[in-house]
């Protein structure tokens, strides 16, 4: 797992022929230590305590397989400017639509909190351009077992299909996670030879501590308040909105 582009600008997106699955989320909900984990590499992408501190789209190329996971700049309580978080916007916007080497969208969400608004919308926005999307629930070793099997009940009940639990301090659910990338990727093949070498390695468990994660403030998380600052409001045009909150 490699770094090898990171864009800022619209204008610096140029066509990459390979499979591609977006890496999404808020920007404390820990996307780095996923990238992270995923990759068995502690300084592959950047952690911070402050929020944002994705603010470009980092490609990165996955082998075997040849295909890339771009993790794109997150989204909520990201500290700055309403123009820079505008740009951002625009650019995932531009990587999202007509992207013909896109095959799915990935939603990192907080596995302590219900779902919030942002991220329905940008699964929404996802669905309405015809691509298939998951939901990973992080910081999974901050819930209970219960509290994580009736987090499951939730997602499922929007998503008509069960999320995957992670854990960057555990490794939990990380065999689980490639595969179901790789499935995405390539969903006729279904063949170990498809996945990342560490993808193949049996489950971590408890280990050193691992980098902060890229969460301010206490442990107990805070849902997007109504009068919040505004994160980046991605454009929502869906042909057809499949994704909705039960009632």
């Amino acid at each position: 797992m490699t770094l090898t582009d990171t864009i800022y600008l619209p204008s610096q997106l140029k066509p990459v022929p390979a499979p591609q699955v977006a890496l999404a989320g808020r920007s404390n909900v820990g996307k780095s230590t996923l990238v992270n984990m995923l990759g068995s590499r502690k300084g592959l992408a950047k952690i911070s305590a402050t929020p944002g501190k994705t603010r470009s789209l980092n490609f990165y190329h996955i082998r075997p397989g040849d295909f890339y996971l771009v993790d794109l700049p997150g989204y909520g309580y990201a500290r700055c400017a309403k123009t820079e978080r505008e740009k951002w916007a625009k650019l995932i916007d531009v990587y999202l639509t007509d992207n013909p080497w896109l095959r799915a969208v990935m939603a990192v969400v907080d596995c302590r909190l219900p779902p919030q608004a942002l991220d329905l919308d940008l699964l929404a926005y996802a669905s309405g351009q015809g691509l298939p999307t998951m939901v990973v629930l992080t910081k999974a070793d901050k819930c209970s077992q219960r509290e994580r099997e009736a987090k499951k009940r939730v997602w499922a009940d929007i998503l008509a299909a069960p999320p995957l639990v992670f854990s960057g301090k555990t490794g939990l659910g990380r065999t689980a996670l490639w595969a179901e990338i790789a499935r995405l990727v390539n969903p006729d093949d279904d063949s170990a030879e498809s996945l990342p070498v560490q993808a193949m390695e049996a489950e971590p468990g408890p280990g050193p501590t691992p980098p902060q994660v890229d969460a301010p403030g206490p442990e107990t998380p805070q849902a997007d308040p109504a009068n919040a600052a505004p994160g980046v409001k991605i454009r929502t045009k869906p042909r057809r909105r499949t994704v909705r909150a039960k009632t």
